[in-house]
């Protein structure tokens, strides 16, 4: 079977920052096995797999590891594929995802995401200042799914050197990395989920679903201009908007073709 695969760099204005994601064109999912294979050999934090469903599509995540139930890069990817290539001229498509109905609609200069809030509650979490070789200014958080830790300044979380192989061994998907921002961004971050095949991972959307909920309970507002402090770094605008988070971004292409499996 020969189908389309596409990689764009997500929440990026140019080539070579922001997430890169692949974002594979399917009539149908094979085998789950098989979705996975793939995933691994395109060996990027994730590969989006999408299959039509009228006007509609559904949509998987897999890391090179793992299924993963929200990803926001990849959707993002995956939108601009829909509504650049597939379908151009449309300005709003609606993805069905093991997270529910997630609409995305084209804006200037990028497409704009509605996603679930991910809340946040304190959790004790000992040992993790050594792991991060610094130390963590609040209680541990957890959005069920994530741990979130706050540091001192924006300087501390971009230079940041973690026990990565530490970090694997949490009882969590992942390790949210933040503080206060500098420049005129709100808050800063840096995302780790080496259990799940991804050491650093360069831009995550779905990590915003938790850090807008964290920083409005800090900050006192609601809408943030925040920066993810990877080496590729990436933009990402937010708004708490209720149990759902508004994600705004844009899109570069880089490569298209086919593969064959």
């Amino acid at each position: 079977m020969t189908v389309p695969i596409y990689q764009v760099d997500a929440f990026a204005d140019r080539r070579f920052a922001g997430n890169p994601a692949a974002v594979v064109v399917l009539d149908a999912y094979p085998a789950d096995g098989t979705l996975q294979d793939i995933a691994a050999e395109n060996n990027l934090a994730e590969t989006a797999f999408i299959v039509p469903q009228g006007e509609d599509y559904r949509l998987r995540w897999f890391t090179p590891t793992v299924e993963v139930p929200l990803c926001g890069h990849a959707t993002l990817a995956s939108a601009a594929v829909v509504l650049e290539r597939l379908w151009p001229g449309r300005r709003k498509v609606v993805f069905h995802t093991a997270s529910g109905a997630l609409a995305v609609e084209r804006i200037d200069g990028g497409y704009r995401m509605d996603f679930p809030v991910r809340r946040t509650s304190p959790i004790e979490l000992p040992g993790l200042s050594k792991i991060l070789g610094v130390d963590v200014v609040e209680e541990v958080a957890d959005d069920s799914r994530n741990f979130i830790a706050q540091l001192a300044s924006a300087a501390q979380v971009r230079s940041l050197a973690p026990d990565l192989a530490a970090i694997a061994k949490l009882d969590s998907a992942g390790l949210i990395v933040t503080a206060r921002g500098d420049q005129d961004f709100d808050f800063v971050s840096r995302y780790f989920a080496p259990g799940h095949g991804i050491p650093e991972d360069p831009v995550t959307g779905s990590a915003h679903c938790s850090l807008a909920y964290y920083w409005s309970q800090r900050l006192g507002k609601t809408s943030f201009r925040a920066f993810q402090a990877s080496p590729r770094g990436g933009v990402v605008v937010c708004r708490l908007d209720g149990e759902r988070v508004i994600l705004e971004g844009s899109c570069v292409f880089y490569l298209e073709g086919k593969i064959s499996f």
